[in-house]
């Protein structure tokens, strides 16, 4: 994986100046098939299919706690503020943590994005255009 790539993307994001599409491409160019946002321990853990890992800080400060229940209405909202929006990342991480999200791992190639919760809820979005493959019966 390219340290150097993936450590400017996370400071990109932090910093607002790069769209989620964009963090994908430069992820996925990175060597990095999905990564895992820690809003307890405040750090970021992007993983390559070799099982290399690169772990990059969560830096910002006067964070509320992560509520105790998860509310998916309020998850989801939130996604969709960034994504209709263009919502800072500052304020959709404020949003998770006050929803109730604990973390969430982003599979880059799987194209989809799953949130928990502190009692093991859990909400699955999919990528903008991308759906669940289809099972055959």
């Amino acid at each position: 994986m390219n340290t150097k790539i993936i450590t400017e993307t996370a400071r990109q994001t932090f910093a607002g100046t790069m769209s989620f599409p964009e963090v994908v491409g430069q992820l996925l160019a990175a060597g990095v098939e999905y990564y895992h946002v820690d809003y307890v321990g405040m750090r970021k853990t992007f993983y390559s299919a070799e099982g290399d890992a690169v772990v990059t800080p969560i830096s910002y400060e006067g964070w509320p706690p992560v509520a105790a229940d998860f509310d998916a209405a309020a998850r989801r909202a939130d996604i969709l503020d960034s994504q209709r929006n263009g919502q800072h990342y500052r304020d959709f991480t404020r949003r998770a943590m006050a929803a109730g999200t604990q973390a969430y791992f982003a599979f880059l190639r799987g194209k989809r994005v799953t949130y928990f919760g502190r009692q093991g809820d859990q909400h699955t979005e999919w990528f903008p255009g991308a759906e669940p493959a289809k099972v055959a019966k």
